[in-house]
């Protein structure tokens, strides 16, 4: 049978003309197939599912032609925004520091460049994109407000986050969540007129070819600088700080647009890019070669489990590890699945589904196993913003593996979709918890200025040095005292001590006086009486 046969018995039937198509596409006989949609649509043009191929194939066909980079727009934005870079890294000028009791206290911690770089980067592809795009200006000005005000928010109530250690946690969250921000808000500017899952897992393909094109830049430019550096070195010439800044955060700030530029097709929606050609055919081939490999690490690691059982929970880089990997496998999957069933035979297609789910099935025992163990560490000890973060983030992955184990059980014909729809679902978790992250940590974690301000000195100090339970007594009293908002609370005996769960290594010894001075709360236990003064 012909295919402008088979056309016309199907049309009525979206499924069985995509599955006609991957037949077409196999064959290499794209092109009979387009002449049969053609046909089809000339002669019934208000068939709705003939009116839709006819317009994928003819935009597919101008995209086999390419897109122009409009490198008017591309190298300023790009050096303006890597001129930025190279101004904001002077950490002379622009250095974050840990708030302390007074201002002698506080402690450099990082440059603001650190933290200004995804907003940033962001705020110039967004004028790219709407410029060239011709996307919606006030659309982009809320978004950049809105990024504008997430980063002065994070800058201003850092220090709110408590003492020095939990200060440091929530500007190293930071540096992943507000760069998180930054990619969602683009995600919103390109998928404001297209929220269907295929465009929101299009957007996701789409990342991640920026993210590996970027890495290829970052590359090169490495290269290229260690070179510069080598052969001005042998002459013995030494470039000043300020030219090495220069080669490395402006160097650095050129490539977020570059990457954008050179990867997307501003002038269509996520789900109307090639996918089927250069780097996103090398990204797709580079990831379903991984999904084996990845298959058999999971299975060997899961066999030595059971001899390292205690790794993750008494050893906090192990934990990092895990979380890392399990973020890695995320990606893994995401880039192995196919865009459409036309980029993947029909055998390969039964292989993917297996593998991916083969895959989620054992990174979700991985994800349960480091969920538990970052549980575990906080009933030992106390939450914490990483922790607290981190826990979220295991949650998500744990829901999101489930979904891509579920939508296995769908049809062959439906099971990309649906696990496009699983993928969709996650991303909108992801952009929420960074938000929730982002929004709440320095108010569940704070202390009260006020109550802290009205204390001496020194217990100042150890507010802000340590996190709690903060305990203290002073030289030749047999008092322990735990510091409760502003308040002294005796505690009664060792006994108690003990079966708080507090420990000896937790105990400060200040001078009386100041100890004096720290108003008597209620005792611990509470009827223990009268608090005696140390």
């Amino acid at each position: 049978m012909s295919y402008l046969d088979r056309v016309r018995d199907l049309a009525q039937d979206p499924e069985q003309m995509e599955q006609v198509y991957a037949e077409a596409r196999e064959a290499s006989e794209t092109d009979a197939f387009k002449r049969a949609i053609d046909d089809s649509h000339g002669s019934a043009p208000d068939n709705l599912l003939y009116a839709a191929w006819f317009h994928r194939l003819t935009y597919a066909a101008d995209q086999a032609k390419g897109f122009v980079v409009a490198w008017a727009w591309v190298i300023p934005l790009a050096l303006l925004n890597g001129l930025l870079f190279w101004w904001l890294s002077d950490d002379q000028r622009f250095m974050i520091q840990l708030a302390g009791a007074r201002y002698a206290d506080a402690q450099n911690f990082m440059p603001a460049i650190v933290l200004l770089a995804g907003p940033l980067s962001a705020g110039f592809v967004m004028i790219y994109l709407t410029v060239v795009g011709r996307q919606r200006w006030p659309l982009t000005v809320l978004l950049e407000a809105v990024l504008a005000a997430a980063t002065a928010y994070v800058l201003f109530t850092f220090p709110q986050a408590g003492p020095q250690p939990f200060q440091s946690q929530y500007l190293s969250l930071m540096i992943l969540h507000l760069p998180l921000l930054s990619w969602a808000s683009v995600g919103i500017l390109l998928m404001a007129k297209h929220r269907d899952p295929a465009n929101r897992f299009a957007f996701l393909i789409k990342s991640l070819e920026v993210a590996v094109m970027g890495g290829l830049f970052v590359i090169a430019g490495g290269l290229f600088t260690a070179i510069t550096v080598g052969l001005f070195d042998a002459l013995n010439i030494q470039f000043p700080e300020l030219v090495q800044r220069l080669f490395i955060a402006g160097g650095g700030g050129l490539i977020p647009v570059v990457a954008t530029a050179v990867i997307y097709d501003p002038t269509a929606p996520p789900a109307r890019q090639a996918f089927d050609e250069g780097l996103s055919k090398l990204v797709a081939l580079l990831m379903r070669t991984l999904l084996p490999l990845t298959l058999a690490l999971l299975i060997v690691y899961l066999g030595f489990i059971p001899f390292n059982f205690r790794a993750p929970f008494d050893n906090r880089q192990v934990l990092i590890t895990y979380n890392a990997m399990l973020f890695g496998v995320i990606a893994l999957l995401l880039g192995a699945t196919p865009v459409s069933p036309a980029d993947a035979p029909r055998r390969l297609r039964r292989w993917l589904r297996l593998a991916i789910s083969a895959v989620a099935a054992l990174a979700l025992i991985v994800s349960l196993y480091a969920l538990a163990a970052i549980l575990y560490r906080t009933a030992l000890d106390r939450l914490t913003p990483n922790r607290l973060a981190f826990i979220g983030w295991n949650v998500i992955n744990i829901g999101l593996l489930c979904l891509v184990l579920l939508q296995a059980r769908a049809g062959a014909a439906r099971w990309l979709q649906a696990l496009k729809r699983a993928y969709s679902v996650g991303t909108v978790a992801y952009v929420v918890w960074t938000v929730v992250v982002i929004l709440t940590i320095p108010w569940l974690f704070g202390i009260n200025q006020g109550v802290v301000d009205a204390l001496p000195r020194p217990v100042q100090k150890i507010i802000y040095e340590e996190p709690g339970p903060i305990l203290l007594t002073c030289p030749g009293s047999p008092h322990i005292y735990r510091l409760h908002n502003g308040e002294k609370r005796w505690i009664q005996d060792i006994d108690t001590f003990d079966e708080r769960g507090y420990v000896w290594q937790d105990v400060h010894s200040l001078p009386c006086d100041d100890l004096r001075a720290v108003p008597d709360g209620v005792p611990i236990p509470a009827n223990a009486g009268t608090p005696p003064q140390p």
